[in-house]
């Protein structure tokens, strides 16, 4: 078995950085009103500032492909470039289409040869599965390099139009207009933008970092969905697909639009965290101690309080001066968010050889984890 190094990364966020009281009006108001619970959710999140794939006249400038396209050219120079790649490997929570699949519009987009293809979909650990089967390919010996990706335009889903039939037919009700907690919560905690590593089966480069073990769990036989779109959750807490609807109900109910329990976010997502964490420690023999950086993704800094506390509670507690995350710079960026917090960390200067890097990516969409641990070469 081959090793696997992450010997090169790249990230793209677009346009400039959005302030917290520039964001609706970005992303405009739904009924004309101001949202009851962005302040609540701000506050509680702790990002100051994100990136949406919007110009200034709130026109789209990129799409999905488009963003992880740039973030593989961040990485590629004179030394790699993308006709060097052989296998592309990407990740999303939200691609551009239902078909083709998202590796296959990026590959589209690449100046390549025909290559090896794997689009992985999810949420947050999308970007961790594509990173996996890069993983597994060169450490088989089947490939000797792969491009892997996360990336996400949220913003898109996002804009207050998309919600403009469901107000009209709640008025049309003489119902309240106002959009589920469920809907408008996302609106405040998602953002844009695309992360990329190069693997390869030598430690070229500048501070290489390999990976030793990759470890991925899910709860989805105990859990229910938490976090979904493309459908509506039932009362027994199964979700009727967005197939079953007809088109008109497609409008009137959002139901593409992203939505998130947060009921069960709150109870399960530190619990079963730190159940994972634990055995993905123990399983690989893992001595805290040795851990330099913890590298959390984190959607809220809410919830790496409620981590934290969980971690101490069953004595996994990794101190919070080892902890390393963007979170409030680039916002919480789903697949493409541990990409970019170990691009920063790489380009931070504080990385020295030897060193040991924790990283733990949860995904609410029911409950899935992934960690892996890197060395510093």
């Amino acid at each position: 078995m081959k090793n696997v190094y992450i010997t090169r990364t790249g990230q793209f966020l677009p346009n400039e950085p959005i302030s917290n009281d520039e964001m609706e009006n970005k992303l405009g108001l739904i009924d004309d009103r101001p949202s009851r619970a962005r302040r609540i959710v701000l506050r509680n999140n702790g990002i100051k500032t994100r990136y949406y794939a919007l110009d200034k006249e709130n026109n789209i400038t990129h799409n999905n492909a488009l963003l992880t396209k740039e973030a593989i050219n961040d990485l590629c120079d004179a030394d790699f470039k993308e006709s060097s790649i052989e296998l592309l490997s990407c990740g999303t929570s939200g691609p551009d289409n239902l078909l083709p699949s998202h590796a296959s519009m990026v590959h589209g987009l690449l100046d390549c040869k025909s290559i090896e293809l794997n689009s992985a979909s999810g949420v947050c650990c999308s970007g961790m599965s594509a990173l996996k089967y890069g993983y597994m390919a060169i450490k088989s010996g089947d490939k000797n390099n792969a491009v892997c990706t996360g990336s996400e335009r949220s913003s898109s889903w996002m804009m207050s139009h998309k919600y403009d039939e469901e107000v009209n037919h709640l008025k049309s009700l003489e119902e309240n207009p106002v959009i589920g907690f469920k809907k408008d919560f996302l609106r405040w905690m998602l953002s844009d933008g695309a992360g990329a590593f190069l693997l390869e089966n030598e430690p070229n480069g500048t501070l290489p970092l390999k990976i030793e073990w990759m470890k991925a769990y899910s709860y989805a036989h105990e859990l229910e969905a938490c976090m979904y779109a493309g459908g509506e959750k039932l009362e027994d807490g199964s979700i009727k697909p967005w197939s079953d609807y007809t088109p008109e109900e497609w409008l009137k109910e959002s139901i593409f639009s992203l939505k998130q329990d947060v009921k069960i976010l709150d109870e399960n997502i530190a619990v079963k965290g730190v159940q994972s964490l634990k055995d993905a420690i123990e399983s690989n023999h893992l001595d805290i101690n040795d851990i330099d950086y913890f590298l959390p993704h984190l959607s809220s800094f809410y919830f790496g309080d409620r981590l934290y506390e969980e971690m101490v509670k069953n004595e996994v507690d990794i101190p919070k001066e080892k902890w390393f995350t963007n979170l409030a710079e680039v916002g919480n960026v789903g697949s493409a968010s541990i990409y970019l917090i170990i691009d920063a960390l790489r380009n931070s200067g504080k990385l020295k050889k030897g060193q040991k890097l924790l990283a733990a990516i949860p995904e609410s969409g029911r409950f899935s984890y992934f960690y892996f641990l890197m060395t510093v070469c």
